[in-house]
């Protein structure tokens, strides 16, 4: 990716779990079905499914105790809690559900309790003692890893900057999910700081972190971009990296990594370390990657990584960096036609995946307005992106970058704290939030 440009996302092995089944919450037959998307040792991901009966939701809220364990990360809701008690209401953009349409929303529980006493708009979820249907094998890796944290829309933001924060973000347009970068080598080598130089237990950093969490948010840890030094350049070995991706994660406390490959790096070793990663703590992996051009998708480099990725058995999320790439004709056009083309050397790592679980493990990454190498990403051309996240259920949407989205360079040239175009503040921002996969 560009100078300003460095980014994001992530997709991690899983465990099929079993689906709990909620008898209908009202006599319109609205309904609510619980299911455990995916497992690790020390948790696992919870959704809940949510069915309009004989007549449309206009807002909902469910509610369940979950005695003996906590709840994490969730997306497509808001939170509140009390001791065991825990309530979600729907979002601005998910709360009018059709008559037999469904909708839904996700959390992380570290426990292996599961909910009970479920309500639905304050009637009971079930008449009964719940059914439980497992599936043939409950040892089966996932073919489309989850999403922590609502990763479907996870802007990059670079963290070394004072302003804009997490929280200035979150409340002026409700975005909750960040990619912080960078985590970098520093000057001790092997030990993780952001931009290298920032220590990881910052204050203002955790703080903002620990902000953004309690309203609710998350946020994916970025590792190394166009300046390096990278962390997979210094750390000499598997257990080494995999020790500095350990800390920086629980430094903020995320289990969702991206590494974005700007320069060769040792990807034997850093695949090892990813793997055990996802083997041990179930985090969720995306590499983000160079585009060659609108025709050709990922350059021939980027496909070496993901193929060792794929040999090792580390499930990745594919994040082409949709910028600063020779193209003809319209750049919305260029940066979809980019987005098929790394789909089709996604075909030919995986083959056995279906198109469909393909797409689910696609990310698009633009860099909003002027771009370092000339051409510019309009309001028009990020809708084109966003359409054809639509349209392919892709995995993940992100931008860089979340400090550049305003319009107080017009006209200007690169820069990394405003756009270079005419803008309002978070426009890009705003256009992106919604997209739910």
């Amino acid at each position: 990716m560009a100078r300003f440009a460095l980014f994001a996302a992530g997709a991690a092995t899983a465990l099929v779990a079993g689906l709990v089944a909620i008898a209908p919450a009202s006599a319109a037959g609205d309904s609510a079905t619980f299911s455990q998307d995916s497992t690790w040792s020390s948790g696992y991901q919870g959704k809940y499914t949510i069915t309009a009966g004989t007549t449309a939701l206009t807002g909902w809220k469910l509610e369940f105790d979950l005695a003996g364990a906590s709840v994490g990360s969730y997306w497509d809701a808001t939170l509140t809690s009390s001791g065991d008690h825990h309530t979600f209401t729907n979002r601005e953009y998910n709360g009018n559900v059709a008559a037999g349409a469904s909708t839904s929303f996700g959390f992380l529980v570290s426990g292996s309790a599961v909910p009970a006493n479920c309500k639905l708009n304050g009637v009971p979820c079930g008449g009964g003692t719940p059914t439980t249907t497992t599936p043939p094998s409950t040892t089966t890796t996932s073919d489309v890893p989850p999403t922590p944290g609502s990763a479907r829309v996870a802007p990059y933001i670079d963290i070394t900057m004072p302003t804009p924060s997490l929280v200035d973000v979150a409340t002026a347009t409700g975005q909750k999910v960040f990619t912080l970068a960078f985590a970098l080598g520093s000057s001790s080598g092997c030990a993780p700081a952001w931009g290298g130089t920032v220590p990881l237990n910052d204050s203002r950093i955790i703080n903002d972190v620990n902000a953004l969490k309690a309203r609710g948010g998350s946020v994916i840890v970025a590792t190394g971009g166009a300046m390096g030094p990278y962390l997979e350049h210094v750390c000499s070995s598997a257990d080494a990296l995999y020790n500095a991706y350990v800390a920086v994660l629980d430094a903020v406390g995320s289990n969702s990594i991206d590494v974005d490959v700007e320069a060769t790096i040792p990807q034997a070793m850093v695949n090892t370390a990813l793997k055990r990663l996802q083997d041990t703590r179930g985090t969720t992996v995306s590499y983000t990657m160079r585009i060659q051009g609108q025709d050709y998708g990922m350059d021939p480099y980027s496909v070496q990584v993901l193929q060792d990725a794929a040999a090792r058995g580390v499930t990745v999320l594919v994040n082409p960096m949709l910028m600063n790439f020779g193209y003809t004709g319209n750049w919305g056009d260029a940066m979809v036609a980019a987005a098929n083309a790394t789909l089709g050397q996604m075909r030919t790592i995986w083959p056995s995946k279906s198109d469909a679980q393909l797409k689910a493990l696609l990310g698009l990454t633009p860099m909003i307005g002027r771009n370092d190498t000339g051409m510019t990403t309009t309001q028009a051309d990020a809708r084109k992106v966003l359409d054809y996240a639509k349209a392919n259920h892709v995995g993940r949407v992100a931008f860089w970058s979340a400090g550049r989205d305003n319009g107080s360079c017009p006209g200007g040239g690169v820069s990394p704290t405003c756009s270079g175009i005419s803008q309002s503040n978070w426009e890009f921002t705003n256009l992106f939030k919604g997209y739910t996969g």
